[in-house]
């Protein structure tokens, strides 16, 4: 379960990467396309299943909205990025973000952990240090940040949650509902082709709602650190995908970087 969540989760910069380069649909579309077709089959799933609809804004309001942060900001920043790297950073953000919040949970560091984790952003470090070579465009390297920041809150607020599909279609729902608020700043730019509408819709019901409720399902078995540390493979999968269907380029020093931070993360595991 937790390789295909990462496998899922992986395959979703994929899809927004190949819905920007052919400039099929806009990132403000494509994430509310992705939002609202998640919230609609976890919706009709919950009716399903618990033959009610019952809401509550209150209980979900933090998650929603850190939900919405993360699908907007990871939109536009693949506009500057590649989908691997943009991964890469990404998970980097998430896994800073998920430690500093298990520690203030009290949750235990060992020096083996600590020494994977340093050795882990070291790679980061170097993968973002000014190169001649490799050029990156730190206003999406900001947003992708800010996207990692708030899946990271995301998925620690997933862990007191006791009704996994409940809460992930409110927060889904919810998300929705932000994003159509901020319509207002994005109008201008919209332009939706079929293809858009097709890997976003793919975007948001498999690799977003069914990948979401499995996350959280897989949450509630493991550690917040765990959890962090194992969401760093996520950019390995995401890299090897985009260089498939995407023709992205490997460059010696994404090489150096993944190889560096697969290494951090072996060690933390251990």
């Amino acid at each position: 379960m937790i390789i295909l969540s990462l496998f899922f989760l992986a395959s979703n910069s994929l899809l927004v990467k190949w819905a920007l380069l052919q400039n099929s649909i806009d990132p403000y579309s494509f994430t509310l396309v992705r939002l609202l077709s998640g919230a609609l089959v976890l919706n009709l799933y919950l009716v399903y299943k618990e033959k009610k609809l019952s809401f509550s804004f209150k209980e979900n309001l933090s998650s929603s909205f850190v939900l919405f942060s993360y699908a907007i900001c990871f939109s536009y920043a693949y506009i500057g990025l590649d989908a691997g790297l943009g991964t890469l950073i990404l998970f980097s953000s998430v896994q800073l973000s998920m430690i500093f919040l298990a520690l203030r949970k009290k949750e235990k560091l060992n020096i083996k952990q600590g020494f994977g984790i340093l050795l882990a952003l070291s790679g980061l470090m170097y993968l973002l240090y000014p190169n001649q070579d490799f050029e990156l465009s730190y206003f999406h390297v900001f947003l992708i940040i800010i996207a990692g920041i708030s899946w990271a809150f995301y998925s620690v607020l997933g862990k007191t949650k006791k009704n996994i599909l409940k809460s992930t279609t409110q927060n889904f729902t919810l998300a929705s509902i932000f994003l159509l608020i901020f319509y207002i700043f994005f109008q201008s730019e919209i332009h939706i082709s079929q293809t858009g509408i097709i890997l976003a819709l793919l975007s948001g019901t498999l690799t977003s709602a069914l990948a979401y409720v499995l996350w959280y399902f897989v949450l509630q078995r493991i550690k917040i650190t765990t959890a962090s540390i194992i969401q760093l493979a996520v950019p390995i999968i995401a890299i090897f995908i985009s260089i498939l269907f995407l023709g992205e380029s490997l460059s010696l020093k994404l090489i150096l970087s993944s190889a560096v931070i697969l290494l951090g993360i072996a060690i933390s595991l251990v």
